[in-house]
This record gives structure tokens, C-alpha cells and sequence, in this order.
């Protein structure tokens, strides 16, 4: 469950019971002539792929495990942090290519910019043991979970 939504969003919700899945909502948005009526930043535009980054999240016996697909970026550019004790921050930046004023570009369909998502861990979660890799533009943070421990059961002797 997503503790905050991404910013630049599509509007609906990723998960009708999570009401912090919401993303920003546009009133405009598929009305005839929106676009003209209430520009979109540039800024916006640009990073509304990169901010949308979706992220799995499964639960395995074992531990918690978050996949996010993040091509063209290095670790260099991803951040995994723990933050408040049991807050799991995924945040990034994609930067421009630089400009050669001996080019014309055609066309420009990759975003940049930046990203952040946040997780609330479950109390069994080890948040001292957390671990991240990335590999072919997948990022995989495993969060190892502890041990239930399985109540101790003490057989009563029924008299009578």
C-alpha cells in the first residue's frame, strides 16, 4: 500500500480501499480543449513517467519484497532509505541529455525527472536488515520479516 501517491498521475486510484492512492486529480482532464484551456507545466510533462514509477510489492514467508522497473537509470541515481523507523522511501532522478547545438532532435519521448515512493512496513518487518540491488534496470529491495512466534499453548487437565 502506497503511503503517498505519485504526483503526476493519472487520476485514479491504484487501490479504491488505500486513500492515499489518489493520485493528483485533473477536473479538466479529457474535456474537449483542456489542453488548451489549462496548460500543463513543462515540468510536468517531463517527469510524469519517471514520477509514476510503478512498484511491485510482494510478501513471501520469508520477507517483503519491492521490484520497480527504472531503465536507463544507474544506482548512482536511486536512493533506498529508511525513514521514521518503518517508512520505506524509493526516490530518483533521471537527468537531460545535454544539448549540442550541432543537433536537431526529432523527437523526445523519454521523461526526466525526478521520483519517490514511500511504503509503510508492517511491524514484522526487519528494518535493520535491509537489503537493495539493481540489475538491468530493475530495482529489487528485499525486507526480510521476523519470525511469528507461535503462541505458547498450555493443555488444561479437565477433572471431573
Amino acid at each position: 500500500m502506497s503511503l503517498i501517491p505519485s504526483f503526476f498521475g493519472t487520476g485514479r486510484r491504484t487501490n479504491v480501499f488505500d486513500p492515499f492512492s489518489l493520485d493528483v486529480w485533473d477536473p479538466f482532464q479529457g474535456f474537449p480543449g483542456a489542453a488548451l484551456s489549462v496548460p500543463r507545466s513543462e515540468l510536468a510533462n517531463e517527469t510524469a513517467a519517471v514520477a509514476n514509477t510503478r512498484i511491485d510489492w510482494k510478501e513471501t514467508p520469508e520477507a517483503h519484497v519491492f521490484k520497480a522497473d527504472l531503465p536507463g537509470l544507474r544506482k548512482e541515481e536511486v536512493k533506498v532509505e529508511i525513514e521514521e523507523g518503518r517508512v520505506l522511501q524509493i526516490s530518483g532522478q533521471r537527468t537531460k541529455e545535454k544539448e549540442d547545438k550541432n543537433e536537431t532532435w526529432h523527437r523526445v519521448e523519454r521523461t526526466t525527472g525526478s521520483f519517490l515512493r514511500r511504503f509503510r512496513l508492517p511491524e514484522n518487518a526487519k528494518v535493520d536488515q535491509v537489503k537493495a540491488a539493481m540489475e538491468n534496470g530493475v530495482l529489487t529491495v528485499t525486507v526480510p520479516k521476523e519470525e511469528l512466534k507461535k503462541p505458547d499453548v498450555k493443555p488444561i487437565q479437565i477433572t471431573g
